[in-house]
């Protein structure tokens, strides 16, 4: 039987396991794909073709021998180039670290390989991560399959477009101020941030103040929840993550009933007081809604989540990340204006400053809480707008425009990283902007540790409003 280069990683995976499909046939498959669609939509900062094909041909040999595979055995799923893999290109999308190569291999990329993934490559991404859009300097853009001439988001852009263009059925993304769900939003896919704690990265990486967690994208809901499934094993969960027992619930939880749930609704933007709402992604949410109503969920209005000067604390935090990134000295005049910007406020911030910022954060995760109170999940737009054109937030000349032009652009996102609750974007509606059809996320927040209910939730909105599985680039 021929590969079908479309399948799902689920489906991949059992095809591999039975014998149907060749890895190696699987492997070859993506990265003929992925040449493909490479010179349009830009999604790999580098391609790995000689890693994919040995660890698909070990797939291969272990199921000859009678071997129990795992769960992801010869699917495809390239890493973020934010993540560290032994003996791989990291450049972390920076200019700064040209030529540099992983020396090790962070626990989150080596869980998707000892679950039989296949690195086909490293995924683009902007500097460190820190836009919302993958526009790194020295390369092209990341572009939605969607339409060439708007962006994919960020900052896990190259994973999304990847996913969306039918190159992968799944690829590992992180999230620290919305960067699975908006780019999942912009390229018409499913895009899940866990709750705080549910993905680890230690020993490797420290979780700081809480903002980041890895995951993945996909295009099904089944899809994401076996990736987190995997992502989630072998560490137990922090003191303030979500209990063990979640992990194992995750994969079963799709077509679960998720039972008759009291769901917020609100496109109110929280983070900024400027941010304009396009009109269709306002008709996205009220049509989600109805949808939700007739599947027999209670639908109310939801309060703002907090006022948005409270979102100072978010900031203060970021921008101080981005000045404790390990560079050299010389490294500094690589570096993008936005990520210089970030770096010169960050070193502003006395000790005293991050200290309360922190206490700030904590006291906003239970301001959120006594706000959604009785809110089982709690329905947005992803984005405030369609997909943004390529260039139209990046501002070189004025890094402050930059961000505040992302801020307003995604004025919810950022929510779910300060509270540690599970976010969802779903590729539900798509609506003609411009002349041509795009997809509008809608993004579904649950409650801290509940993760399979939001699972649940977006397996039954999936089952009763497919959306388009793939965009082929052209």
């Amino acid at each position: 039987m021929s590969v079908d280069a479309h399948a799902s990683a689920a489906e991949v995976a059992c095809r591999v396991r039975s014998g149907e499909w060749s890895a190696v046939e699987v492997a070859q498959t993506a990265l003929d794909a992925a040449e493909a669609s490479e010179p349009v939509i830009a999604a790999f900062a580098a391609l790995t073709p000689e890693r994919a094909l040995a660890q698909a041909a070990a797939v291969d040999a272990a199921r000859a021998r009678g071997e129990e595979l795992g769960p992801l055995a010869g699917v495809p799923c390239p890493i973020k180039d934010l993540a560290e893999v032994d003996g791989l290109p990291y450049q972390a999308g920076s200019r700064a670290l040209a030529g540099n190569v992983g020396q090790r291999t962070d626990p989150v990329a080596a869980r998707l390989i000892a679950a039989g993934a296949l690195t086909l490559g490293k995924t683009a991404t902007p500097e460190f991560g820190f836009p919302c859009y993958t526009e790194p300097a020295g390369r092209p853009p990341t572009v939605t399959p969607w339409d060439r001439h708007r962006g994919a988001g960020g900052s896990s852009g190259g994973a999304a477009a990847a996913v969306a263009a039918g190159v992968v059925p799944i690829a590992h993304a992180s999230d620290g101020g919305g960067s699975i769900r908006i780019p999942a939003s912009s390229c018409g896919i499913v895009g899940l941030k866990p709750s705080r704690g549910l993905v680890s990265a230690l020993p490797f990486r420290a979780p700081g103040p809480g903002l980041a967690c890895d995951g993945v994208v996909s295009r099904t809901v089944a899809d994401t929840a076996l990736g987190l499934a995997v992502m989630a094993g072998g560490v137990p969960a922090g003191p303030d993550g979500a209990a063990s027992g979640v992990r194992a619930g995750l994969s079963a939880a799709v077509g679960r009933d998720p039972g008759r749930l009291r769901i917020g609704v609100t496109t109110v933007p929280v983070i900024s007081d400027t941010a304009i709402v396009h009109p269709a992604c306002v008709a996205a949410v009220e049509q989600v809604a109805g949808w939700l109503a007739e599947l027999g969920h209670e639908i109310v209005d939801a309060p703002r989540a907090f006022p948005a000067q409270r979102w100072a604390a978010f900031d203060a935090v970021w921008t101080t990340g981005a000045a404790s990134l390990p560079l050299p000295e010389q490294a500094e005049a690589a570096l993008t204006p936005m990520t210089a910007w970030l770096r010169a406020r960050g070193r502003a911030v006395s000790g005293a400053d991050y200290a309360r910022a922190i206490a700030a954060i904590q006291l906003l995760e239970h301001e959120v809480a006594w706000n959604w109170a009785g809110l089982d999940v709690v329905l947005t737009p992803t984005l405030a707008r369609p997909p943004a054109r390529v260039g139209e937030l990046r501002d070189d000349a004025d890094p402050a425009a930059d961000f505040a032009a992302q801020i307003d652009y995604t004025p919810w996102t950022s929510i779910a990283n300060l509270t540690g609750r599970p976010s969802v974007s779903l590729p539900l509606v798509r609506a003609l902007i411009d002349g041509v059809e795009l997809p509008l996320g809608v993004m579904l927040t649950g409650v801290l540790g509940h993760d399979e209910v939001l699972i649940s939730l977006a397996a039954q909105l999936e089952a009763a409003h497919p959306w388009p599985l793939v965009r082929p680039v052209g």
